[in-house]
């Protein structure tokens, strides 16, 4: 893959992770940065903050923990999916529905602006929870070469944001993705799958992943 901005390297930083202030959230930003293992994460009126953590927690796909009520769930009637039938709304619900424990979002609007040329040029994807016709939960993020990097995710309803997750796992599984990246370590992720591994193997991970070709435009549930 070719990498048109180069950040300074992820290893050689803390491990908080802060790689570099500044830049813009053009598509050559956004891209070269994922593809070197790197993410912006920042406050509004705040300088972008590009971040590659250590440890990273990831989810290798065949890890993957759905419990029983959930795989009950994913074979009821009562959701269905959709992938990238209406990825700004997805992006608005995940800035604007409240979490618990949770004061603001670092959603800005200049984010969703940039994600959503990044999903019009095929790199961000959305994996949508519908009831009865009606958006009530779901999931973004970028996906490079076999790597998929999740942002965001919001529910309504419950249980339909890990409805969407389960389906993002499935495809990746089908697709022989090497990886789903969750940035921060969260009790919720460790409960799914996913664990903390060191940023160098990461990285090591990453650059296996970029060796296949990035898949371009509108996603299919298990069909392309």
């Amino acid at each position: 893959m070719q990498i048109n901005i180069r950040f300074p390297d992820p290893r050689e930083t803390n491990d908080d992770g802060l790689v570099a202030v500044g830049g813009e959230l053009s598509l050559d930003f956004l891209i070269s940065a994922y593809a070197q293992g790197v993410f912006p994460w920042f406050n509004e009126n705040d300088p972008i903050l590009w971040w590659s953590p250590n440890p990273r927690m990831v989810l290798f796909p065949d890890d993957f923990k759905a419990s029983k009520s959930l795989r009950q769930l994913v074979n009821s009637n009562r959701y269905t999916l959709k992938i990238d039938n209406d990825f700004t709304t997805v992006m608005g619900h995940c800035r604007n529905v409240k979490r618990k424990d949770q004061e603001g979002t670092w959603i800005t609007d200049e984010m969703v602006a940039a994600y959503t040329k990044l999903h019009e040029f095929g790199i961000a994807h959305s994996f949508e929870t519908y009831a009865q016709h009606k958006l009530v939960g779901g999931l973004y993020g970028v996906s490079l070469g076999r790597a998929f990097f999740g942002e965001s995710m919001f529910f309504t309803q419950p249980n339909a944001s890990k409805f969407a997750f389960f389906n993002l796992v499935q495809w990746c599984k089908h697709h022989d993705f090497h990886f789903i990246d969750a940035q921060q370590s969260t009790r919720h992720m460790k409960s799914l799958g996913a664990k903390d591994i060191s940023r160098d193997d990461f990285l090591d991970e990453l650059n296996e992943a970029l060796k296949h070709p990035t898949q371009q435009g509108k996603w299919s549930i298990l069909k392309d």
